[in-house]
Parts: C-alpha cells; sequence; structure tokens
C-alpha cells in the first residue's frame, strides 16, 4: 500500500514479475507518494515543459490495485534526437549533479546497446522510442524518485523479457527485443523465463537501462524488513497481475551479516557455462576468427592456452564462458567456424560482485567506466581502453597521461563506501 508520509531509506527492492518498463517503475514511486514537483521540476530544466501531461490513475490488475501511468504528448510531432544531442542537452541542464549523472548513465546504457544492435558508434545513434518524451520523463523521474526516497541500494529480481515480435520504428522486431538482449549481455543480467506468457513485450529498452545503470544487482530478495510498498501496473492484460512492485526496506540483522544491505551488496550468485575444446589443425589466424565470432556470438569471455596434444603437436586450448542461455548459439559458431569434432560443456557456478557500465564526462569527452562494488562498500573502476585510446588520439595526448588524468577525476568523483552511484 502506499505510504502515508515521505520516507527515506537506503535500501529498495524492484520485484518484476511481469517485466520491466519505464512508466511501470515510475507509477511504484508515484503510488509510494513521490511528489509530481519532483519528477516535472528536472523535467522542465530540461527545456520540457508544456510537452508532456502525466495521467495517473488507480486501477486494478488481476484484482490487485495499483497506479497507471501515461504520458500524453503535448507535442504534435516529438523530435527525434541523436544521442550527441541528447547528452549536451542534459549536461547542459541545470540539474543536481546526482540526478544528471544518473540520467547520463542510463541513456549511456541505451546508446551503446542501441548502437551495438544496429552496427553504429553510440554517437549517431538515433532515438526513436527511447528519445521521445515519454522515455525522458520515465528516465528523468524515476532516477530523480529514487534520489527522492534516499535510495543508496537497490536489488531488482530477473525480469521476464517477453516472446513473440513488438512494432517500433524500425520496423517489426524480435522478443525479447534486440536492445534488451544486449543491455542483459553487456551487464551479465540475469533474464527470467518468459515461458507461460502471451506473446509480447515483457521487458523494455529504456525500463531495463534503468535497471542496468541503477541496481545495485539482480537476484532473489535479500533479508529484509518492508517499510513501504507502490504498486506500478502495466497496460496489458495478462493472465495473472501486471504489476512491478518496489519495495522500500531497511536489511535485517541476517542480511547486515551477509554483506547484503550492510556498507556494499553482497557478490551475486549465478551460473556460468564454460566451453572448451583443444584445437591442432588450425592457423594462428583461423584461431583468432574463430574467437572473434565466439565473443560476437555472445561470450562473456573468451581465451585461449598452448598445450601439448597426443603424439607430442602442439595445440591451442579455446575456453569460452558464457550465460548457460547462449549454449545453442555458441555451438553453432564451433561447428561453422571451429576444426574440432567435438566441445567440451560444464555448467560452473560463480560469485560475481555487482558491476556497472557507467560514462564519465571528462574535458576531453566521454568515456565508458566498468565499476564494482565489493562487499565492504568500496569501488572497483576502470576505464574503457578503447575511448581512452580515441580521445588520446584526437586530443594529441600520451595514453598514459590521459589514463592518469582520468583516473584522477574518477576518484573526486567516486562514492564513498556504501554511497549510490
Amino acid at each position: 500500500m502506499s505510504a502515508s508520509a515521505p520516507l527515506r531509506t537506503p535500501l529498495a527492492l524492484v520485484d518484476c514479475p511481469t517485466g520491466l518498463a519505464g512508466n511501470m517503475l515510475l507509477a511504484a514511486l508515484f503510488d509510494l507518494g513521490l511528489p509530481a514537483a519532483a519528477v516535472e521540476q528536472p523535467l522542465a530544466a530540461l527545456g520540457l515543459a508544456g510537452a508532456f501531461r502525466l495521467r495517473l490513475e488507480q486501477r486494478r490488475s488481476g484484482g490487485l490495485r495499483g497506479q497507471h501511468l501515461e504520458v500524453e504528448l503535448l507535442e504534435a510531432s516529438p523530435p527525434h534526437r541523436l544521442w550527441r544531442e541528447l547528452r549536451q542537452q542534459i549536461a547542459a541542464a541545470p540539474l543536481e549533479p546526482a540526478l544528471q549523472q544518473r540520467v547520463l548513465a542510463v541513456f549511456g546504457q541505451l546508446a551503446e546497446a542501441e548502437g551495438a544492435v544496429h552496427g553504429h558508434g553510440a554517437e549517431q545513434v538515433h532515438f526513436h522510442e527511447v528519445g521521445a518524451v515519454d522515455a525522458l520523463v520515465d528516465v528523468v523521474g524515476v532516477c530523480a524518485g529514487l534520489l527522492h526516497f534516499g535510495v543508496e541500494q537497490l536489488v531488482c529480481t530477473p525480469p521476464p523479457a517477453g516472446h513473440g515480435a513488438v512494432r517500433t520504428a524500425h520496423g517489426l522486431l524480435p522478443l525479447p527485443a534486440p536492445a534488451v538482449l544486449e543491455l542483459a549481455q553487456r551487464g551479465a543480467i540475469p533474464l527470467a523465463s518468459s515461458e507461460g506468457f502471451p506473446a509480447g513485450e515483457l521487458t523494455t529498452p529504456t525500463g531495463l537501462a534503468l535497471m542496468a545503470a541503477l541496481a545495485s544487482r539482480f537476484g532473489q530478495a535479500p533479508p529484509l524488513r518492508p517499510r513501504a510498498v507502490g504498486i506500478g501496473l502495466g497496460s496489458r492484460t495478462l493472465d495473472r497481475p501486471n504489476l512491478l512492485r518496489l519495495v522500500l526496506a531497511e536489511g535485517t540483522a541476517e542480511g547486515a551479516a551477509e554483506g547484503l544491505a550492510a556498507d556494499g551488496p553482497a557478490p551475486l550468485w549465478e551460473p556460468l557455462l564454460q566451453q572448451q575444446a583443444q584445437i591442432d589443425d588450425a592457423t594462428p589466424e583461423d584461431l583468432a576468427f574463430l574467437q572473434g565470432q565466439l565473443r560476437a556470438a555472445g561470450a562473456l569471455e573468451v581465451f585461449s592456452q598452448a598445450v601439448q596434444m597426443k603424439k607430442g603437436r602442439p595445440g591451442t586450448l579455446i575456453t569460452v564462458l558464457a550465460v548457460p542461455e547462449q549454449a545453442d548459439a555458441l555451438r553453432q559458431v564451433w561447428w561453422r567456424h571451429g576444426t574440432s569434432l567435438g566441445v567440451r560443456e560444464q555448467v560452473l557456478q560463480r560469485w560475481a560482485l555487482p558491476r556497472q557500465q557507467l560514462q564519465l564526462n571528462t574535458p576531453w569527452g566521454p568515456v565508458r567506466l566498468k565499476r564494482a562494488q565489493r562487499p565492504d562498500g568500496s569501488w572497483l573502476s576502470k576505464p574503457e581502453v578503447d575511448d581512452l585510446i580515441a580521445l588520446a588520439q584526437s586530443h594529441g595526448l600520451p595514453l598514459a597521461a590521459l589514463r592518469s588524468r582520468v583516473l584522477a577525476l574518477l576518484e573526486a568523483e567516486q562514492p564513498g563506501p556504501g554511497g549510490a552511484p
């Protein structure tokens, strides 16, 4: 039920049994008591005053109550936006630094994913669906809402992505949406099964990008003591309640002991597929091509080792690590581009630190970051070397010098132990 008074809590859970969408997340925040001004003021600072109207309505889905949000566009034809233009608009707006950083991180995730699936750089991404006013409302609103409630640690359950097809500005696309799969692959985000759901989209790129940028980890709920629950309803009619629950909570003593609700989140347990083959009848060029194709097919990691094979012949052991759902697609690559007559497989278990892909705006240009948080609340961060190389070349700087300057900026902006990104 809705919170009757403003509430601040460091821990929140997003429970999304029927998927993720930006409007569902924002509706859940409104159900918790988020003031409309907390959303409208930063959007006005972005120049969107008068471009939309929020239609919030109490409804029921499958017999359960919740809030349904529709963003009504008041512009006859909202402009399409290139990511570089949208980024400049957000960076130039008079927003609170924490809010600005989060909004840029979410749209940065979207730009990278959309660019990858369409085969060009993030700078050239045309935001059609995700760049329209309604997505700006969702992204800015959710980021502002979580800051309003003081959420420092956000845990999200694995969402089902859907199946079938969806009509977009690019035509009819298969589900899960290509950008959703790309976001999940990049962030090692687990997706729940969509078996038993009617055909249709359950998780949108905007919804998953919000969680990819803001969630500390994906998994089942840690031990917690709920303080308030907000319900956001989806628009589709399903054979079950179509809802998302946002739980504001306190960590329990058990959770603190496990590191789940103390200074930082606990490592995430996840299954990991390992595929291996020993090859002694391929050229170095062929092996490099095979490994590149395995990476392109969704492998999380591909590496090789020199081995001694039968009859004293030197060979190469190629190892692939991937999410188990990618097994069949990777096998097809082995059979098509490899010379091995067999591939060994086993499912391993690993503990992984919660990680994020963020973007740091520097005086030389944007730099993507990989960041992980240890259970003690401290952070591990590493700039993407490809971005550093591109900026070093464009500005005529030594790579080592640019890396040092970027790391110094990162250190200055790094959150303290347990702090929100």
